[in-house]
């Protein structure tokens, strides 16, 4: 053939054991490193996840597979009276009306004429 060589290539030599499985020894190398971190951010998302629920329940919101539970405070009826009371006296007591007298309290007492005396 005027073309081209006449005798075939020789043979390249034959791969060892290591070169045949370096890419499966990446392969692991690269899946061991994603679990790693797979398993280090389920880790983190697990911590914050039951901190948040624990700040959650103190202030009365439970977390259930139902939805999400929240707690009324209990506040007895008379804490309640208390409370409210308490506001009213002291919006009395702050009040001041002063160009006005009531017929009925707020007066002054009433000066009687004054006796001769003989």
């Amino acid at each position: 053939m005027a073309w081209g060589r006449s005798t075939p290539p020789p043979p390249p030599p034959p791969r060892s054991a290591f070169l045949k499985s370096l890419p499966l020894i990446i392969f692991l190398i690269v899946l061991g490193i994603f679990a790693f971190v797979g398993y280090h951010i389920y880790l983190s998302m697990q911590a914050i996840s039951t901190a948040a629920s624990d700040k959650m329940q103190s202030k009365n919101v439970v977390f259930t597979k139902d939805g999400v539970k929240v707690g009324v405070k209990q506040l007895q009826n008379e804490n309640y009276v208390d409370r409210t009371q308490s506001i009213l006296v002291k919006a009395w007591n702050l009040s001041s009306w002063p160009g006005y007298k009531s017929r009925l309290w707020n007066q002054e007492a009433q000066q009687k004429p004054e006796s001769r005396k003989p």
